[in-house]
């Protein structure tokens, strides 16, 4: 029976939303669209209509391209202190991320038009259809799994503000977030989601969505106005391209600096051995710390020499030869000096393939009133805003560590895969791709096998590594977080693969609640 395609995304009825477009004869880029939709029902704190990402997409003729709907900066700015602008700090357990919330986090959100867009542009059936499962499931209710639970806690205090309550508190525990098994229901953004499929993209961006967002901003604290959702266009862009061995990769572009960063890691792995070393063992781990350290280097490196927001000249810059060569000896001398996020990929019968990475950051905290929707929080996150809160640019499309990605080996091979998890990104796609490429690792053995992350001079280490190993790599870093097991602070790889002969393959990163469906 031929298999009209495959799906990995980060919740179960976010895959089946995607596979059920597929049965019905749409394509990859249907099926990514309606994932989305199902992912800010279901995955309500990492996804939302409120927020902004990307989609690689690679159609059957082998025209690749990425449409860029990530967030952009207002075109005004408000007095510090008249901004709705605070911290909030989320536990993973063994670390601690601070991030900041309030309509003055809020940038103008692209989700909206970047999936309207791609439909016009790529996409077979009609709107209505695919939005259809999300408007289902929002309007009759959805049960809370263990995963999103556990999301719930570490971002409870955003969820729980006046606005928000009303959708995310526990009918069980009042005064409580929502906990695994209690069915929550969003009639408002069901009812949002089907005129948007009925009226199109112009009801978000021109209409009353629109006008209640920037009123709402005016009023509370915020620097958005509705100027900023009427000028909001996606950004249609040429991926980064490079060869790593005997793969032909393509990469998120600038703004994004995610990509970049991947391929500069994987061009100072490419001049190592690193494929004979022993795969998780101590030498091959101490290497990939050393391209983490240097690939963050690099990065400070460039902005320091130029703009702060990654742009054009510094992806030239940090893929050019005399830089890489530079930090390459850097990592063979072994010289050392001391969010919310998730993904859809899709690969269709027919051979299209659609990698989506899409984020809220944590949410601001505030819903739109009359639509369910919560606006993102991305002046918030520090990944995107280096120069510092309240010093971006008017007007400017933001910067990410998102970097959908996909892989083309010559064997016919086709790998899509992206990720969530902040500044964890770009070392959970490396270690991804040095498994699939350098050791030949299996799809699941891949996605599975625990990841290392550096930041400044901190080591954390994923549980599941031999022990032997991991007192290696801690007495060299004496600066280390342990995890007890798989942890979504290492990101959520959801991949999908089109093997040599033909078969279509997936799967989900158990860290984010992954799960892959294939359809026949």
């Amino acid at each position: 029976m031929t298999e009209k395609g495959v799906v990995a995304a980060g919740h179960p009825r976010t895959a089946e939303a995607a596979a059920e477009v597929l049965r019905a004869g749409g394509n990859a880029f249907d099926a990514a669209i309606a994932g989305f939709f199902m992912a800010c029902v279901v995955e309500p704190v990492l996804a939302s209509l409120g927020g902004g990402g990307f989609v690689l997409a690679r159609d059957t003729r082998g025209v690749t391209r990425v449409f860029d709907f990530f967030t952009q900066t207002p075109g005004i700015r408000r007095a510090t202190s008249d901004l709705d602008f605070y911290p909030v700090v989320v536990d993973f357990g063994s670390a601690q991320q601070e991030f900041h919330v309030g309509l003055g986090a809020c940038a103008v959100p692209g989700c909206v038009r970047g999936m309207f867009d791609v439909h016009r542009q790529l996409g077979r059936l009609p709107m209505r259809e695919l939005v259809q499962p999300a408007v289902a499931a929002a309007r009759d209710g959805i049960t809370v799994n263990a995963f999103q639970a556990y999301i719930f806690t570490l971002v409870h205090p955003i969820y729980m503000t006046p606005s928000a309550k009303l959708f995310f508190e526990s009918r069980k525990h009042p005064g409580h977030i929502a906990t695994e098994g209690e069915t929550l229901r969003f009639r408002d953004l069901a009812d949002l989601m089907e005129m948007l499929a009925i009226e199109g993209d112009d009801l978000f961006y021109r209409g009353e969505i629109a006008q209640r967002a920037g009123r709402m901003c005016t009023t509370g604290g915020g620097h958005l106005t509705r100027q900023d959702f009427e000028s909001y266009r996606v950004e249609l862009r040429e991926p980064l391209r490079m060869r790593y061995r005997n793969a032909n990769l393509f990469f998120n572009p600038p703004p994004s600096a995610g990509g970049a960063l991947i391929g500069f890691g994987l061009r100072l792995l490419a001049e190592t051995d690193i494929g004979d070393l022993e795969a998780d063992g101590y030498a091959c781990l101490r290497l990939l710390t050393e391209v983490m350290l240097q690939t963050s280097f690099a990065r400070i490196a460039c902005m320091e020499s130029g703009s702060v927001e990654p742009d054009e000249t510094f992806a030239r810059r940090l893929l050019s030869e005399p830089f890489v060569n530079f930090y390459k000896t850097q990592v063979l001398n072994h010289h050392r000096a001391v969010r919310g996020t998730t993904q859809v990929s899709v690969i269709d019968g027919e051979g299209n393939v659609a990698t989506m990475t899409i984020s809220n950051g944590e949410g601001c905290g505030t819903i739109i009133p009359g639509s369910g929707v919560m606006l993102n929080n991305m002046l918030g996150e520090e990944d995107v805003n280096p120069a510092g809160f309240h010093l971006w640019k008017l007007n400017q499309r933001m910067s990410s560590m998102m970097a959908p990605t996909i892989a083309l080996f010559p064997n016919g091979r086709i790998v899509a895969t992206g990720s969530g998890g902040s500044n964890r990104i770009r070392t959970a796609l490396l270690q991804l791709l040095m498994n699939l490429i350098d050791y030949d690792m299996g799809l699941t053995t891949a996605v599975h096998s625990p990841r290392i992350h550096i930041e400044g001079d901190v080591l954390n280490i994923e549980g599941g590594m031999d022990p032997t190993v991991v007192s290696q790599l801690t007495a060299e870093f004496p600066c280390y977080r342990e995890f007890d097991d798989l942890n979504l602070f290492f990101g959520g790889a959801h991949t999908v693969m089109r093997d040599s002969n033909g078969r279509l393959l997936g799967e989900g990163d158990p860290r984010r609640g992954g799960v892959s469906k294939i359809v026949v």
